[in-house]
């Protein structure tokens, strides 16, 4: 049993690393800005005592308490909503409510600028915070099945770009890896991120 938890830690520690090595270096690396920390990780996550009641894992960064804009259009059949927590842990930094080195009960200074800026006005974004199911795919008649259809990521869309059917920030980016340019969880080249979901 000891040589099967010992397995586990390790496994988790390597999935850690093999993340942190990814930031290292990316527009996502703070640790060298000299903001109260040389720690990699810090910004977002910490070890003990994380937020809770937050769906990221040990959250460490102030959350935002903005209230967006959300897009909207008359052509679309699905409701927007207001971001979800998988939308939150990047609009704390992004939305520019939130100093970027506000973490750890910290109060930072340093707030988001240029284009990495959304702000609180969402209405010109892909829609986020939206239901994404069969039923919304058959009403719209532009979109795939998210139930059946493979996302090219391992599974269907529904299990591996979608929180709980719903489409959030992380649906299309991943916070830890920067590879593929602006964080995104699969090419783009020849629109292959867009046409995962719609149907052209």
């Amino acid at each position: 049993m000891k040589k099967l938890f010992g397995l586990a830690i390790v496994l988790v520690l390597a999935a850690g690393t093999a993340n942190a090595a990814t930031i290292l270096g990316s527009k996502h690396d703070l640790s060298g800005k000299g903001w109260g920390t040389t720690e990699l990780c810090r910004f977002c996550h910490v070890a003990h005592n994380g937020s809770t009641g937050f769906i990221a894992p040990l959250w460490n960064h102030q959350i935002t308490a903005a209230v967006y804009t959300t897009y909207t259009s008359p052509t679309m059949n699905a409701t927007v909503g207001q971001p979800g927590d998988y939308s939150k842990a990047c609009l704390s930094c992004h939305d520019g409510t939130v100093a970027i080195d506000s973490y750890g009960g910290r109060v930072g200074t340093n707030f988001m600028t240029g284009g990495a800026l959304t702000g609180t006005n969402l209405s010109n974004d892909h829609p986020v915070g939206i239901t994404y199911d069969a039923a919304l795919a058959t009403a719209d008649g532009g979109l795939f099945n998210p139930t059946t259809t493979q996302s090219g990521l391992g599974g269907t869309i529904s299990a591996t770009m979608l929180f709980a059917n719903k489409m959030e920030c992380a649906s299309c980016h991943d916070v830890h890896d920067p590879a593929l340019g602006s964080f995104l969880r699969k090419t783009n080249a020849s629109s292959a991120l867009c046409l995962t979901c719609h149907n052209k």
